[in-house]
């Protein structure tokens, strides 16, 4: 196996950088932050990126914790990948992190500043200190259940046609983790209710809302509600409308993964 390293400074867009590096030198695997990622899914390991704070976000991604590490070095055997990128902030770090995980020395350190202007590091830095902002380098899709109640946007990324390069898109996501802000992100069980309310007054009265109750599974939010339908009306069809209105407009406003909407149909109106 093939070891390289893509190292610099916090904030500095390392794992922005990372796809477009691994393409340009068929690199098949990624150790970022924690997490173990081959093409656009994450394999195994537990994202920096969830810890409360700075602290916990270093020791995960130097894998301190033995069962991370295992985890993650069984994984990279079973996947038996012909080269890895190590992302770290310095040469030292990466080192760490391949000795933690028992791969071969890295044979190439490639700093970031080799593969970007000063004007891309310095956008990267007030993206970060300003905003909070982190990238995954793979699509929301994949990290959504994991960071259900994060802000977590997608980020597509234009590919142009080349040499060796595949045209297209690559999707990256933007988290901004517990550890960004003074303080904990949460929502308040009336503002579940509030947007529940307002999705059920744009059905034109075809249901009237009796009751919200909500549950934060930990993967996601499980979402039960009362309903009355409307006289006349198709219910199922009514009901399963309503349903996937509330989970696409919770899961919008709030950020948070949708674990269920129950719809419990009480009556007629």
């Amino acid at each position: 196996m093939k070891v390289y390293a893509l190292v610099g400074k916090s904030g500095t867009g390392k794992s922005y950088h990372a796809m477009s590096l691994c393409r340009e030198r068929n690199i098949e695997g990624i150790i970022d932050d924690g997490l173990f990622i081959v093409g656009s899914g994450i394999l195994a390991g537990i994202s920096a990126k969830r810890q409360d704070t700075k602290i916990g976000a270093i020791k995960t991604a130097l894998f301190t914790d033995d069962g991370h590490r295992k985890s993650v070095m069984d994984k990279i055997a079973e996947a038996a990948p012909a080269s890895i990128l190590i992302l770290g902030t310095s040469d030292e770090m990466v080192k760490k992190i391949a000795d933690r995980l028992c791969l071969p020395d890295i044979g190439s350190i490639v700093s970031i500043e080799s593969i970007t202007t000063e004007r891309q590091r310095e956008n990267a830095i007030r993206q970060r200190n300003e905003m909070g902002k982190h990238v995954i380098p793979v699509p929301t899709f994949q990290i959504k259940t994991d960071f259900s109640g994060y802000f977590v946007d997608p980020l597509r990324m234009f590919r142009g046609k080349g040499k060796g390069v595949k045209g297209g898109f690559a999707e990256k996501s933007v988290v901004r983790p517990t550890f960004s802000y003074m303080g904990r992100y949460m929502i308040s069980e009336s503002v579940i209710s509030d947007i529940v309310e307002c999705v059920a007054a744009g059905r034109r009265g075809s249901l009237a809302v009796t009751r919200v109750m909500t549950e934060n599974a930990g993967s996601g939010l499980k979402i039960t509600i009362v309903v009355l339908i409307r006289y006349g009306a198709r219910i199922f069809d009514a009901a399963k409308a309503f349903q996937e209105q509330v989970a696409a407009q919770v899961s919008h406003m709030t950020a948070f993964n949708i674990d269920s909407v129950d719809i419990e149909v009480r009556g007629l109106k």
